[in-house]
């Protein structure tokens, strides 16, 4: 298995940046494929982005597009999430996950076997 640990939440301003960091450990993690979903208060938690541990091959969702970019370094056993133009409906605990099934089902929670513990994100307007 694999234990990962998210960093990097705060507060930011509209229109501001920030980076969010997925430490793994245990199996190695370029093993694993990953992926970033976040949850509003009293919202259904839904997916951000994801990327393939095969070929790299990243994903993301239509309100996110343009603005965040997912990324990882296997070296450093970590995962990233930049994340750019940050709007008020951004607010929300982001969540980085790991998986290593074999299928197209990276954009759905159930697809996922290991999960952080999460890290807030708040976006003032």
């Amino acid at each position: 298995q694999v234990q990962l640990v998210e960093s990097g939440g705060g507060l930011v301003q509209a229109g501001g940046s920030l980076k969010l960091s997925c430490a793994a450990s245990g199996r190695t993690f370029r093993s694993y494929d990953m992926g970033w979903f976040r949850q509003a208060p009293g919202k259904q938690r839904e997916f951000v982005a994801a990327i393939r541990r095969s070929d790299g091959s990243t994903y993301y969702a239509d309100s996110v597009k343009g603005r965040f970019t997912i990324s990882r370094d296997n070296a450093k056993n970590t995962g990233y999430l930049q994340m750019n133009s940050l709007k008020s409906e951004d607010t929300a605990v982001y969540y980085c996950a790991a998986s290593r099934r074999v299928g197209t089902g990276l954009g759905s929670e159930v697809y996922y076997d290991y999960w952080g513990q999460g890290t807030q994100v708040t976006v003032s307007s």
